[in-house]
């Protein structure tokens, strides 16, 4: 399995790709919290960085659980992690 950080990364920077099409669920106080890709403000080492209520928000890179595309999943992080 790729690593998230590659998939984020090329979501960011490859030019044939639409970051409005994508979607991120990451787990939150145990349940999963889906947000649009655009709303990532910043990857930075081990965490993307997203505007939440106005402020800035840490997210850690090992919580991010799902990467979709208009729906479909495309990167899925495995039951063990």
């Amino acid at each position: 399995m790729r690593p998230v950080q590659d998939v984020l990364n090329q979501i960011k920077w490859d030019k044939k790709i639409k970051p409005e099409e994508y979607t991120i669920e990451y787990r939150d106080f145990g349940k999963l919290t889906a947000i649009p890709y655009t709303a990532i403000k910043k990857i930075e080492g081990l965490f993307i960085i997203i505007e939440k209520n106005g402020e800035e928000t840490n997210i850690p890179l090992h919580r991010i659980k799902i990467i979709k595309q208009k729906g479909e999943i495309i990167w899925q992080r495995s039951s063990a992690d």
